[in-house]
């Protein structure tokens, strides 16, 4: 059953949709999911971050419609698809992923995943790599352990009865003030110009437009399930390292803001060095979310990478050869030498942690 919508209750606030931008309902394993599909051509999947919903890719969405049928899934437990007390791992949702691919009939697509959205992709891969023709991993997660304090904090217990404060008449208002006054603060000279607040609040409306969602106690619990399934008190403890080489036949594109102050940008240089043939894209002076920063450029470099890269076939002997072989990704297919500080780096993480599944 198909429904289509523009306003569903109290559903996450957000921006009235794109004209050709439609927003729709599927009944899945007995829950809602939500996605939003937009124009006609070859498939594209972009799969949204923690706590966000698939209308942060309207802007994506509204560029690359006129060549391909974009598809913006809300992940469970996120923007209008339902909250249940379920499982929220990474695997979970590429499972989900591939459930509503299927029910819309598109058995092969080109998957773009934001933080938490590309370690969903990134598993998606991995678990059904048949459906996959090229892979873009947008400011991933699952690459190394560090990650914003704020989330680590939120893993903690008492987090989730914190974020309902907001819901408390005035307390967005009071925070959307504070958090701009500090913004606007000049950066520290020197050494401590690191510590400046302007340097953890370059996305600062996306973070207000993302914590305005949570006001509802399921939207809460769902994030806390969420979040501590691939973040603790350390940081991230999934990683997507150990199984790199397994993109070693597939076109992928790495994208990142150089100041991202969630997500490092250290970590796309780790993923670039690890996952062999990538292609590491760089958006200087940009946050978390590089694509609503410059939504032309990043378009354009989806297109572009969609048009100049063959897609990938699957190859069920190849794979398993894979599998059986192993493999040392390190420094393959890229373009100059990887320093020693990076292999280790990149060994670290592997070692440090755990699969996703």
């Amino acid at each position: 059953m198909t429904i289509d919508a523009i306003h569903v209750g109290a559903a996450p606030r957000t921006d009235q949709p794109h004209p050709r931008i439609r927003l729709r309902f599927r009944t899945i394993h007995g829950y809602r999911r939500a996605y939003r599909i937009a124009g006609s051509g070859p498939p594209v999947v972009l799969i949204h971050g923690i706590g966000d919903n698939s209308s942060t890719w309207e802007p994506i969405m509204a560029r690359l419609a006129s060549d391909y049928t974009v598809i913006a899934p809300d992940l469970l437990g996120h923007g209008f698809s339902d909250k249940p007390r379920a499982d929220y791992s990474i695997a979970a949702f590429a499972n989900g992923v591939r459930d509503l691919l299927w029910v819309l009939g598109h058995e092969r697509v080109t998957v773009v995943g934001h933080s938490l959205g590309g370690g969903v992709a990134m598993q998606f891969y991995y678990q059904f790599p048949s459906m996959v023709s090229r892979l873009a991993l947008v400011a991933a997660g699952g690459v190394s352990r560090d990650v914003s304090p704020a989330l680590r904090l939120a893993t903690l217990p008492g987090a989730s009865q914190a974020l309902g404060l907001l819901r408390l008449p005035g307390a967005m208002t009071a925070l959307d003030t504070t958090t701009r006054a500090l913004a606007a603060i000049p950066p520290l000279p020197g050494p401590a110009k690191s510590l400046s607040p302007v340097n953890h609040l370059l996305d600062r409306s996306d973070l207000m437009r993302i914590l305005r969602d949570l006001s509802p106690r399921d939207a809460r619990a769902a994030f806390g399930r969420t979040l501590r399934a691939v973040v603790d008190w350390r940081g991230q403890h999934i990683s997507m390292l150990d199984r790199s080489y397994l993109t070693s036949s597939i076109p992928v594109l790495i994208a990142w803001g150089t100041d991202d102050p969630v997500i490092p940008y250290r970590h796309a240089e780790l993923a670039h060095a690890a996952i062999a043939g990538s292609v590491l894209e760089s958006f200087e002076g940009c946050g978390h979310f590089p694509f609503r920063d410059e939504p032309d450029r990043f378009a354009g470099l989806v297109s572009r990478f969609i048009e100049t890269t063959t897609p990938a076939v699957f190859d069920p002997f190849e794979w398993r050869a894979k599998l059986l072989n192993g493999a040392d990704p390190v420094g393959a297919g890229v373009s100059k030498p990887v320093s020693f500080e990076t292999r280790t780096e990149v060994y670290e993480a592997m070692a440090l942690e755990s699969s996703a599944t």
